[in-house]
């Protein structure tokens, strides 16, 4: 299962279009609100309803856990920061040398919790130095050991298609990328 975490001020555009490119791939794929409630308000007004509150859900089954960034109202991804349970999970999962992803602001939550330290990130410009032992690339999308990270909303479909390619193998990414109409293939 993947895990997708919203806060309010997500950036909609990370967060969903992961979410729609997993599904297209048929992935499994929860998202899963770190407020109180289960209505997340992106930065950008849009409202989503997520599919469970973090308290809700038993992670025993993750296989990925996803950080879409954004700082809309100074939340999204500080708000992930601030979660003690998300990071106590994010930890473990590192720990257990399973999969994790975030974008554009969020890669500072997993540098700062010293999950980056040895691996290439890649985050929003701007946000390298809370990358913390991490080796800053300039890319859209970078995969390292077991981190997937991504720039920001414009490297979304990147982002989402590495994801794809590490669960289900290049020719899947490529598949899925050319019936999106996506023929950018070099990810």
């Amino acid at each position: 299962m993947v895990y997708v975490f919203l806060a309010d001020g997500f950036e909609e555009i990370e967060g969903l279009t992961t979410v729609d490119v997993l599904r297209r791939a048929k992935i499994d794929v929860k998202t899963v609100s770190v407020t109180k409630d289960l209505l997340v308000n992106g930065s950008h007004g849009i409202h989503l309803y997520a599919d469970a509150l973090f308290e809700e859900v038993d992670f025993s089954d993750a296989e990925l856990l996803v950080l879409p960034g954004g700082l809309g109202g100074g939340k999204g991804a500080n708000q992930l920061f601030e979660h003690e349970g998300l990071k106590e999970l994010l930890i473990k999962q590192n720990n257990e040398g399973k999969l994790i992803a975030a974008i554009c602001a969020a890669p500072y939550v997993l540098g700062l919790n010293g999950i980056l330290a040895g691996k290439q990130a890649t985050c929003y410009p701007g946000f390298e130095d809370k990358l913390t032992g991490a080796v800053a690339v300039d890319a859209n999308a970078v995969e390292s050991g077991n981190v997937i990270t991504g720039r920001g909303m414009g490297a979304s479909l990147d982002f989402a298609l590495l994801i794809v390619k590490r669960l289900q193998g290049e020719e899947a990414a490529k598949s899925l990328a050319e019936r999106m109409e996506y023929f950018k293939t070099d990810f």
